[in-house]
């Protein structure tokens, strides 16, 4: 008999409501959302900020750290151990819709995090383009060369577009974001994020606006300048590795690092991936566009249509992921490195 605590889980999100959110999540997708601009929409959390439900089944109302505690390494796998050491679900997930460029930014490693943000750990993310208007770009590190005294130097004389790199973007573009890469999202563009379970940025220069207050907000130029990667060759957009591609399902790798591996998968109407939770990793899937159905053994099929993301439990065993509709998918999970105090 199967156990009713293990199924694909969805969840309710939670929804941030910074100044330089929009209400394209709305427009473009459906949602429903209150009243104002809406930031992000935290999709599958378990960090304190934000926590978010189960809204069906065994689980419903239950939060994700609720389950975490509850299932451990059989929600989670094997390959959590560093996370679940920590009482901490592995990873985070997000939209984003920029309608005001976001601050300049840069997140540490966990290394340097663990001693200065109280235990928290280093933010390393990636970003799926869902959105882009005509001409978006985006900051993604500095430009070739760019030392500290440089980029210091630029922030105190206010020109600190001259040491940025910027890179055009369109809808279906994946980006990488290691830890120490100084970045910026920009006005015009709805992203899906995976990241490392963590909240921890620092804002490095807010193009001269103001918060809700009226006042400057918070700037943390000390820590950005410690822990940005200098000297770096300037970067540029996911180029995707293919893995396969048969019977109308197209698998190809975005982003591989020590925390996450991220998979694109194009599945042609009618068609099915077949895959399997065998314990070592959980799996999230995320529909992009189309719409998909998760089956498995004693549960009924979960639909997930475009923008939405289910976790898969690593003790779930075999399921399947079946397209109603031409449809693009991602799917993340934990690689068999086991991360250490650095990323």
């Amino acid at each position: 008999m199967a156990d009713p605590r293990i199924y694909p889980l969805t969840f309710t999100p939670v929804l941030r409501d910074y100044l330089w959110g929009g209400r394209r999540l709305a427009t473009l997708y459906g949602r429903a959302l209150p009243p104002g601009a809406v930031a992000e929409s935290w999709e599958i959390s378990g960090h304190p900020h934000g926590s978010t439900a189960a809204d069906r089944g065994f689980w419903e109302g239950q939060s994700l750290p609720a389950i975490l505690a509850a299932l451990g390494e059989q929600l989670a796998g094997a390959r959590a151990g560093w996370a679940l050491e920590r009482q901490r679900f592995p990873l985070l997930v997000k939209l984003l819709d920029a309608q005001q460029d976001l601050s300049l930014q840069v997140h540490p490693g966990d290394e340097y995090a663990l001693v200065h943000e109280h235990g928290e750990l280093g933010k390393t993310e990636m970003w799926y383009v869902l959105h882009a208007d005509p001409g978006a770009s985006l900051i993604l590190g500095l430009k070739s060369g760019t030392t500290r005294a440089a980029f210091e130097a630029a922030l105190a004389a206010n020109r600190v577009e001259t040491v940025l790199n910027r890179v055009p973007i369109a809808a279906g573009q994946s980006v990488d974001v290691p830890t120490g890469t100084v970045h910026a999202l920009l006005a015009g563009t709805v992203v899906a994020e995976i990241q490392q379970n963590s909240d921890t940025t620092y804002r490095v220069h807010d193009w001269g606006r103001v918060g809700v207050d009226g006042k400057p907000r918070a700037l943390h130029i000390g820590k950005a300048l410690d822990v940005s990667a200098f000297g770096q060759p300037a970067a540029g957009i996911v180029q995707p590795r293919p893995i396969s591609a048969a019977a109308g399902v197209v698998r190809r790798e975005l982003v591989r690092n020590r925390y996450f591996v991220v998979e694109e998968m194009v599945l042609s109407p009618g068609r099915t991936f077949r895959g399997r939770c065998d314990g070592s990793t959980l799996e999230i899937w995320g529909c992009m566009a189309g719409e998909v159905a998760i089956g498995c053994a004693g549960a009924l099929p979960v639909p997930l249509p475009a923008i939405r993301f289910a976790l898969l439990p690593a003790s779930l065993g075999a399921f399947e992921i079946v397209a109603s509709a031409p449809s693009v998918c991602l799917r993340a999970y934990l690689p068999e490195i086991v991360p250490g105090a650095e990323d």
